[in-house]
């Protein structure tokens, strides 16, 4: 039963904001979030708040000298000068001064809300009747917002394409802790889909006789297998090697993505070999396959701008002027979410073996029925194992079904899977310890695939994708049962 002075004790206590027990003073009260204010706010008020980057009279300012790029009554040779000084001010913001200036382009430049609601009413009202066309022109024009003219007169002083691709690339990296930016980013990446449409890109070949300083772009944005060093670069570029890049007019000396091949007389089962700075070249007189073992996009800010399969296709066409005797066009390729995805469904994989496949991988590993840690303890020292080790098999058996069958909306979920079961290839081979290095090991415990271009059934292929069925070879499609 409570007493008395327990009860006056207890509700002095509450009154008091709840003092400990030890007579420590009470925590202090969590303190608010600072609510986030939109550029339409802070515009119009007189102070900064502690975590604003611009007070309200710098971003007024900046605000106006936009607002003098789309002036409509300067020209564009005058307002890609402003542009230019704007993009003078930005190389010497900080990123909070940055972002504020990304949040101005993407509030202040919105498409008009009024006149995007009566084109789209008038638009509603005239479908069906002759109406309907003058209607969509009117709605076409209200969805174009000032941030697409804004972003235009950017792109036309020396150096502006740059300077676009660059922001966006700092931009993309802000857009999930900011949602406001979205706008913004799908503009730029709108624009960059026509800009760098690849219509108005030069395929080029990369040589050992290429510039210095383009050859120094091939070693910094190689992204598959790290060039190491100028030999090794030189051995990417020998007599039996091809390189090619893609070129925009904007950025002359930026190779935009390019293609490392090899040019053989088999199928590649193995990086090494192709990275081997002490290897004979090979006659490529005798070559019959070219085998794409390296492609870098390296632009950031071009994310989502697909022009890889496009120059798999010129360089393709390429090749076959150069040496008719080619048959065969293969990529070697990296499995880069295999491991992470393993980590995930290896469990739900060994369910799905029969008793048989069961029995004879827990007695390899040495516990009946096999946990999934155990498995993937197991993967990571298979490199040494022998062909039909049960762990070997079974390793490639969820490789094969993470490339056929690891589908998310339709797609595979390994990225470089993405890109060419996408443009028409089919999963022909994947090879057993094929990257040894310490990256391949990290991603994909060794292993790598063969993608096969066979350049008759590429459409067909793309058609299956489409349905959600991914092209593999007979092989392939057997590690899956």
């Amino acid at each position: 039963m409570t007493t008395a002075p327990e009860w006056i004790a207890r509700s002095v206590s509450r009154l008091r904001g709840s003092r400990a027990v030890d007579g420590a003073p009470p925590a202090a009260p969590a303190a608010k979030p600072e609510e986030v204010r939109s550029t339409h706010e802070r515009l119009q008020a007189t102070l900064k708040r502690g975590t604003e980057a611009l007070a309200p009279r710098a971003l007024r300012r900046l605000l106006a000298d936009l607002q003098g790029v789309v002036d409509a009554r300067v020209s564009d040779v005058e307002a890609g000068a402003r542009a230019q000084d704007i993009a003078r001010w930005y190389a010497q913001a900080g990123p909070a001064e940055r972002h504020d200036m990304w949040l101005l382009m993407s509030e202040q430049f919105a498409p008009d809300a009024a006149r995007f609601a009566a084109a789209r009413q008038r638009y509603e009202a005239a479908a069906g009747t002759p109406q309907e066309g003058q209607a969509e022109i009117h709605l076409r024009r209200a969805l174009v917002s000032p941030r697409k003219r804004l972003l235009q007169r950017f792109a036309v002083f020396a150096g502006g394409m740059r300077f676009l691709v660059d922001l966006r690339a700092e931009l993309l990296a802000a857009l999930k802790a900011d949602p406001r930016l979205l706008a913004l980013d799908a503009e730029l990446e709108q624009l960059f889909s026509t800009w760098f449409d690849v219509a108005f890109l030069e395929l080029r070949r990369l040589s050992w006789d290429s510039p210095a300083s383009l050859l120094e772009k091939l070693i910094q944005y190689e992204a598959v297998h790290d060039i190491r060093s100028w030999a090794d670069l030189k051995n990417r570029l020998d007599s039996d090697r091809r390189c090619y890049g893609f070129f925009h007019p904007s950025l002359p000396n930026e190779p935009l993505i390019f293609v490392e091949v090899a040019l053989l007389d088999r199928l590649s089962a193995s990086i090494t070999p192709l990275l081997d700075e002490t290897a004979a070249p090979v006659d490529i007189q005798r070559a019959t396959t070219a085998v794409f073992y390296s492609i870098s996009s390296t632009q950031t800010g071009l994310r989502g701008v697909s022009f890889g399969d496009s120059l798999i296709k010129h360089v393709v066409e390429t090749l076959k002027q150069e040496f008719p005797r080619l048959r065969q066009f293969a990529t070697l390729s990296p499995l880069p979410g295999l491991r992470a995805w393993l980590g995930k469904n290896a469990g739900a994989l060994l369910e799905g073996l029969d008793e048989r496949q069961r029995a004879e991988l827990g007695r390899a590993l040495g516990q009946e029925p096999p946990k999934a840690t155990q498995l993937l303890a197991a993967f990571d020292k298979a490199q040494a194992l022998d062909e039909r080790a049960p762990v070997r098999q079974m390793l490639l058996r969820c490789a094969a079904h993470y490339l056929v069958h690891a589908l998310q909306d339709g797609k595979p979920v390994d990225p470089v899977a993405r890109f060419h079961l996408g443009n028409g290839a089919r999963v022909e081979r994947i090879n057993w310890a094929a990257d040894p290095s310490a990256k391949g090991h990290k991603q994909s415990y060794g292993l790598m695939v063969n993608y096969l271009y066979d350049l008759k059934r590429i459409d067909k292929h793309r058609s299956m994708l489409a349905a959600g069925q991914v092209a593999a070879a007979r092989e392939i499609e057997g590690l899956c049962r």
